[in-house]
């Protein structure tokens, strides 16, 4: 019996982790990599965690692990197939048997939706990016494209338009389901262009991305467009199939929690990515982490 068992190995998760072992509870972490970092692996430059500008994703990622290794929490690889509640227990079906614990901390993150096209993958982190906050700055005087129609994409495409010299903002339909106010101040941006009806067809690049082919989704007319970064926002997707049946998730299944991360179930707290939630970066991570601990503190006590 486990007072805290942590589910992700992201930055919330590890810093739950290491918030949880201060806190002189019996601690696990359970990852099906078993890797600690989450999407920061994936980050080539992190230019926005204090104290740390510049650090490569793998190294951030490397240096949470270790923190929370140093601090005596044991992180276990293996796979969560369910979670059952029996009474105040919380027993973990796992592809390593049974886990049982007092308290549960879900910081399992979101994944970003891709495009799925030729030179996505491949370019991952060399000009392709999900995230315009994370990212852009290393974009500064340069020429980028948003891809997306929503107020994540008309967001992202004002934010890179500040130190972009050019930004293409490409959507497949012809109007932006955002919010009317950012649709006009991206009309009033000069150096946005707007190029409705379009679809990235492919993202081209020998080891950085050079160009991207949109294709006309009307007309079918094809179009190369010189750029140095692509930053694709078509919404992201919660990793909570394992558990939307048991906690209140929004219509996005996002687990519903604010800032204390108490879920509508008793001893179960979602951190990170996972939750309903403005801002999703590495630092909002690591404060979920340090609120999901205090929350199960309280209600272990």
């Amino acid at each position: 019996m486990r007072d805290l068992v942590i589910v992700g190995a992201g930055p919330a998760g590890l810093t739950a982790g290491i918030y949880g072992k201060r806190a002189g509870l019996d601690t696990l972490i359970i990852d099906e990599s078993g890797i600690g970092g989450g999407q920061v692996l994936t980050t080539y430059d992190v230019d926005n965690y204090p104290g740390l500008p510049g650090i490569s994703g793998i190294e951030l990622g490397t240096k949470f692990q270790e923190h929370a290794e140093g601090a005596g929490v044991e992180i276990m690889s293996t796979e969560l197939t369910g979670i059952r509640l029996d009474g105040d227990i919380k027993r973990l079906d796992t592809t390593d048997g049974e886990i049982e614990c007092r308290a549960l901390i879900i910081a399992t993150g979101a994944t970003h939706n891709h495009l799925g096209v030729s030179g996505e993958e491949e370019l991952a982190g060399m000009g392709v990016s999900y995230c315009a906050t994370c990212d852009g700055a290393f974009f500064r005087n340069r020429v980028t494209a948003v891809v997306g129609g929503g107020d994540v994409a008309l967001e992202d495409a004002l934010f890179l338009a500040r130190g972009c010299s050019k930004v293409y903002l490409i959507h497949r339909r012809d109007e932006f389901r955002g919010a009317d106010k950012l649709v006009k101040a991206v009309e009033a941006t000069d150096n946005i262009e707007i190029i409705y009806d379009s679809v990235v067809d492919s993202i081209v690049g020998d080891g950085q991305v050079e160009a991207i082919n949109i294709k006309n989704v009307k007309s079918g007319e094809t179009t190369n467009l010189s750029v140095q970064g692509v930053f694709i926002a078509v919404g992201t997707h919660p990793t909570t199939d394992y558990i939307s049946d048991l906690v209140a998730c929004d219509d996005k299944g996002y687990i519903i929690a604010d800032e204390t991360c108490v879920t509508n179930v008793p001893g179960i707290f979602a951190a990170g990515d996972v939750r309903t939630k403005k801002l999703r970066q590495i630092v909002t991570a690591a404060s979920d982490g340090a609120n999901a601990v205090q929350s199960a503190v309280d209600y272990l006590n």
